[in-house]
């Protein structure tokens, strides 16, 4: 390839696995200059954002793994071991936030945040000495996006000594900023669940729910572009039970996972247009399953067919009659068993 033209082998080159770009860099400088531009990090990402490329990272006490997802069976394949590149105490870490291969991950023993690629290894600390980058389990709330300008920011809503605070860290200026949040004070209140965010058509939304049966349930947006934050409904499902809803960005179309009920759970799939939800489809009811288990299901979608998922592998296979999804499309809400959806990239957590 030395002799082709550098246009060539960039558009070869953007099209290549991950790891296979890592190691090309170590060919020559020019390669290596090449390929650390923001212009091929950009273009290799957005070719990489397919299903082919997503894999399952789960972290438990003893061991952080990856596994590919085996799409003729829509379950996990055989494990690869990593190793956390970062101080932590028995893999006590949550993933946050992800987006185009970054996680958001708090080390839990400290309480920092920090910016991580698993496939390329590299990581960077969010934190400051002023207390900033400090996430509280169960009080805060993170989002992971990015702007017009590829900018990746993590937005942080801190809930301390009964007052909101937001937060904007841009990887660009290595930088954290307040913003103002403007939100009802009963949402002060530590019955009150906050999910992760999830980054959908220049939006970061988070559902906000009441812990208890028949609470209050809402979903918080933050415009990136306006740095402004509104409350829009939940969509209308039953109060009559546990209530929880899961966010998923398909195809830059906002779709929610909700679940409810009390022996029996019903989870319905819905989309939301212009601030108001509208039903996809519902499953029937899901027979009891044990509380371990429903602490930490995700959902799949993909080709016509809705996977239920734990960390055991697949539960439940429910038939959709709407037109078939091109691509697999996880819900990445892991508890009891650690972990994401992620696209393998080369994006750097840093500048």
């Amino acid at each position: 390839m030395a002799d082709l033209p550098i246009e060539t082998i960039f558009e070869i080159l953007t099209r290549v696995p991950a790891k296979v770009v890592g190691r090309s860099r170590s060919v020559c400088k020019e390669w290596y200059a090449l390929l650390s531009t923001r212009d091929f990090i950009r273009v290799h990402c957005s070719r990489s954002l397919v299903s082919s490329n997503q894999r399952v990272l789960l972290i438990d006490d003893l061991t952080c793994s990856v596994h590919p997802i085996i799409f003729q069976s829509y379950d996990y394949g055989p494990r690869s071991i990593v190793t956390l590149p970062f101080d932590h105490q028995n893999n006590d870490v949550s993933i946050l936030s992800h987006l185009n291969g970054l996680l958001c991950v708090c080390l839990n023993h400290t309480n920092e945040l920090l910016l991580w690629n698993p496939t390329t290894t590299a990581f960077k600390r969010l934190s400051t000495p002023d207390s900033l980058g400090i996430y509280i389990n169960n009080l805060d709330a993170v989002g992971l996006y990015a702007d017009d300008a590829d900018d990746y920011k993590v937005l942080h809503i801190k809930r301390r000594r009964h007052v909101y605070e937001s937060y904007v860290y841009s990887r660009e200026l290595n930088f954290w900023r307040n913003i103002p949040f403007l939100t009802r004070q009963e949402y002060l209140s530590p019955n009150f669940a906050w999910s992760p965010g999830t980054f959908c058509g220049g939006t970061m939304y988070f559902t906000l729910c009441e812990c208890w049966v028949g609470g209050t349930n809402v979903v918080i947006c933050f415009d990136i572009n306006s740095e402004q934050f509104k409350e829009i409904s939940f969509p209308p499902v039953p109060s009559t039970g546990f209530v929880q809803g899961v966010l998923v960005n398909v195809k830059n179309e906002l779709h929610m996972f909700a679940a409810t009920g009390w022996f029996e759970i019903t989870i319905d799939l819905w989309t939301l247009k212009e601030d108001y939800w509208i039903k996809v489809l519902s499953c029937p009811p899901i027979p009891p399953i044990s509380l371990s288990l429903w602490g930490d299901i995700t959902h799949y979608v993909t080709n016509g067919n809705w996977f239920v998922m734990t960390k055991l592998g697949k539960l439940f296979t429910i038939e959709m009659d709407t037109k078939p999804f091109e691509i697999l499309y996880p819900v990445t809400w892991f508890r009891g068993y650690k972990g994401a959806v992620f696209v393998e990239t080369v994006v750097s957590p840093s500048i």
